[in-house]
């Protein structure tokens, strides 16, 4: 066995073998997403504690977090509440003043205590009853410290694990590994001053110092980045190499949009310019094209498939849920009538043998769907554009894998989530992009609140005050917790209040995502129709719905949702004549809470709100790093790392003028972990 094989089967070795992990535990682990010794390596800290100060008593500031070094004057007392519920409390000085030290349901701690011996305790401080208070979070005896006296990481956990099992796990892991391979050649660590990868790492986990903390970050950011921008320019040096369909007849369009019953606006004509050069440029179109919720990105997508269609070729558009795909059918049939042959391709589609027959002898122009659309048995005559709705619910494999059902088709991607352009020119370095930046005319801001739940009566029978004037509206329910059934559980029990108590005379629906297909389709279309007035729903309306008569909507516990999916949510009232509402509730006072429904009441604009959103929550929430194909980026920020960005772009574009494939000895663990992170694209995709 080679060393190269001998470090990669210890660092894919099983985690439950670790001390104090096991088989039980390390099930805890999985729902982190770590299941081996490298899954633990890279799983950083969400924060830091830095416990390196040592305050006098007598000098604590209130609501500090700080440690204090002391003697135990008094054994520990216990008050019990309930048979599982006590609460210890513990007298010490440390010569210029005394201190309560108070500790929840944690008995190890009063079996620990020596009098007369100094300990280090670490917690919040406060005044209550005229003394000084301590709530501890950790205590440990002079001399034998681990946890007080540095900087302390401070990992995310799942209900199971504590964070002691969790620093345990990761020091045993590392501890392991002598030293950790590094892929970036020694030049380009010296060029850019960074850590090499053994030392980044284990500082990020138990830093030092917070300067070396600083670099340590900088140094995974910087590889970070350099992957996904490398891998990014790679795909798109490689279909820029491609020969394209040429749509050599690009204004036929003008007959498609002389039948609209409206004119497009000059950002949704300048983004459909942009398409048609591409489609008749004899390269493979790669475009996103971004606009806020309402701008009518729909429309623009339609066009591109009617030139599509005109020119002899077929069209597919994937759109992430069935509900959404059903109003794109409908929608896509409204603007084509009989002229144009459009086909539905969903997981419950009914005769499907036959649609997959049809469809692959070219006897239909346009098909719509979901992910179905990609499964193996889906082939087409001639497919000429795909088109990706809500791209941000996709990844790049799954691009790729519709695309690859056509000969260099053209790819065409919308997203209603839309990023700063400077931002998203780098982030997205394998598209051309085009910018929707304005709304239709007659579109009005929807007006947003933010109110607590003891004004929830008002909210409602603001509510009551729309649907008397015949209007339509939502209410929605959070995820309580990361389930399907506590999702259905809590649409359902505000359902029924809401039925049964507070709109007794009005109609109201329920919808949420564990419905079957056509019990959703029987939900939305009554809702269309007028049939319900009230739909209390989970989060399958954030995308695509549209009920112009729906102009008010309520979201509950609204501080669980990000700032992008809140507009989303709002963006599916203001879509007709009525001026529109949102209320949000929340009786969060969390400060980041307060931040974020400050935004959403004062402005309309996506792009301002997934900026903030951005950063506030960092890349991996914004953008939901689970998607199929792009690399989780686990440390950088997109938002607060666009300096580091910027450089990793050149540096890409540099290395790949000289070294195009990354075939050079130097470059290989790179062009390896790109390979790794992009494996389920065929090789031809990234590499020549």
């Amino acid at each position: 066995m080679t060393v190269s094989d001998a470090y990669s089967k210890l660092i894919n070795s099983d985690i439950q073998f670790l001390k104090g992990v096991g088989e039980k535990r390390a099930t805890l682990f999985s729902r982190l997403g770590i299941s081996v010794l490298w899954d633990l390596i890279y799983f950083f800290p969400r924060e830091y504690d830095d416990r390196r100060k040592i305050c006098a008593i007598a000098d604590l500031p209130e609501g500090a977090t700080c440690c204090v070094r002391a003697i135990p004057r008094s054994a520990p007392s216990e008050r019990r509440f309930k048979r599982n519920l006590a609460v210890y409390s513990l007298y010490v000085d440390d010569g210029t003043g005394g201190l309560h030290v108070k500790w929840f349901s944690a008995p190890q701690y009063k079996r620990k205590i020596e009098l007369g011996e100094e300990y280090i305790f670490y917690g919040t401080c406060a005044y209550a009853y005229g003394r000084r208070e301590m709530e501890l979070v950790a205590m440990e005896r002079v001399g034998t410290c681990d946890q007080t006296g540095r900087i302390v990481p401070v990992y995310p956990l799942t209900k199971g694990l504590t964070q002691q099992v969790v620093r345990s796990a990761v020091a045993q892991a590392l501890g392991k590994v002598e030293r950790l391979y590094d892929i970036l050649p020694a030049d380009l660590r010296e060029k850019y001053h960074l850590l090499d990868m053994d030392r980044a790492v284990r500082q990020m986990h138990f830093p030092e110092d917070m300067e070396l903390f600083e670099r340590a970050r900088k140094r995974l950011v910087f590889e970070e980045l350099l992957v996904l921008q490398l891998s990014l320019l790679m795909l798109r040096e490689r279909r820029s190499a491609l020969t394209g369909m040429v749509f050599a007849d690009t204004g036929c369009v003008k007959g498609f949009l002389s039948g609209l019953p409206f004119v497009l606006t000059d950002a949704q004509q300048g983004a459909l310019d942009e398409i048609l050069e591409d489609l008749k440029g004899g390269k493979p179109m790669n475009r996103l094209v971004q606009g806020d919720v309402g701008s009518g990105k729909t429309v623009v997508a339609a066009a591109a498939a009617y030139c599509a269609v005109r020119n002899g070729h077929q069209a597919a558009m994937m759109a992430p849920t069935e509900i959404l795909a059903v109003q794109h059918y409908h929608t896509f049939r409204k603007f084509f009538g009989e002229d144009v042959r459009i086909a539905l391709l969903t997981g419950s589609s009914k005769g499907k043998k036959q649609l997959l027959e049809q469809i692959a002898a070219g006897e239909y122009d346009i098909i719509i769907g979901t992910h179905a659309l990609l499964e193996k048995g889906v082939e087409f005559a001639s497919l000429g554009l795909c088109i990706t709705d809500e791209q941000h619910r996709f990844g790049v494999n799954q691009r790729a894998a519709l695309s690859g059902k056509g000969q260099a088709c053209h790819v065409l991607v919308m997203s209603a989530t839309p990023i700063p352009r400077t931002l998203a020119l780098i982030l997205y370095g394998d598209l051309d992009i085009s910018i929707i930046g304005a709304l239709p005319k007659g579109r009005k801001p929807i007006d947003t609140y933010c109110v607590k739940t003891a004004l929830r009566r008002r909210a409602y029978g603001f509510v009551r005050k729309q649907l008397e004037e015949g209007r339509q509206g939502y209410v929605v329910c959070p995820l309580v917790e990361e389930s399907d059934k506590l999702d259905v559980a809590s649409g359902v029990e505000f359902y029924e209040k809401l039925r049964t108590e507070v709109f007794p005379d009005y109609r109201v629906g329920l919808l949420h995502g564990r419905m079957k297909p056509q019990e959703k389709d029987a939900v939305m279309g009554a809702f269309q129709k007028g049939e319900i007035d009230l739909l209390v729903s989970t989060t399958v309306i954030e995308v695509g719905v549209d009920v112009p008569n729906a102009n008010i909507m309520v979201i509950e516990n609204a501080e669980r949702f990000g700032l992008s999916q809140l507009h989303q949510l709002r963006g599916r009232v203001g879509r007709g004549e009525h001026q529109s509402h949102c209320i949000l509730i929340t009786d969060s006072d969390n400060e980041q809470t307060r931040e974020r429904m400050g935004v959403m009441t004062r402005t309309n604009d996506g792009f301002e709100i997934s900026q903030k959103d951005l950063q506030l929550r960092g890349c991996g929430e914004f953008f939901g790093t689970r998607q199929h194909g792009l690399p989780e980026l686990k440390v950088a920020n997109l938002f607060t790392d666009l300096g580091i960005l910027k450089t990793v772009q050149e540096e890409a574009k540099e290395m790949l003028d000289v070294d195009p494939t990354l075939n050079n000895e130097k470059n290989a663990s790179i062009r390896a972990r790109i390979e790794g992170l992009f494996g389920k694209f065929e090789r031809k995709d990234i590499f020549n």
